[in-house]
């Protein structure tokens, strides 16, 4: 099934907002979805809940205003010029979502290996002889 991006309705319901500017959340839902596209493409179906963190991020919070005192005013605004970002954690879960990362592991044997041993067998030695500890096979 192909993912289909959120609508601003349900960008409210996200966010808990009984209303919502349309054209504005529209707008950040579609360049969240462009920025998670950069990580992925094609987007998983379950990368909604990225994509609503994303803008909802944006949303609520545009110029990413870190903390705020009111009297006598006071704001505090990182280096970055604000807008939508992805973090770490939504880097890793669009990855982990799309069915990339985690541990894996590759067969070096080819397809044609043959389990026999490729050097000639030598009979008087190994099994069938007498063993003894600390000299070997006697």
């Amino acid at each position: 099934m192909a993912f289909t991006a959120p609508t601003a309705e349900q960008l409210g319901l996200y966010l808990g907002l009984p209303e919502i500017d349309g054209d504005r959340a529209d707008l950040l839902i579609e360049q969240a979805v462009a920025l998670c596209q950069s990580v992925v493409k094609p987007l998983p179906t379950e990368a909604t809940a990225v994509v609503l963190s994303v803008a909802g991020r944006a949303y609520v919070n545009p110029q990413q205003v870190s903390y705020e005192t009111i009297g006598p005013m006071s704001v505090q605004r990182p280096q970055g010029s604000g807008g939508l970002y992805l973090t770490k954690a939504d880097k890793a879960a669009l990855k982990s979502l799309a069915g990339r990362g985690g541990a894996f592991t590759v067969d070096p044997t080819p397809a044609t290996a043959d389990p026999s041993p490729t050097w000639p067998i030598d009979d008087s030695y190994g099994p069938g002889l007498e063993y003894e500890p600390g000299w070997g096979w006697v």
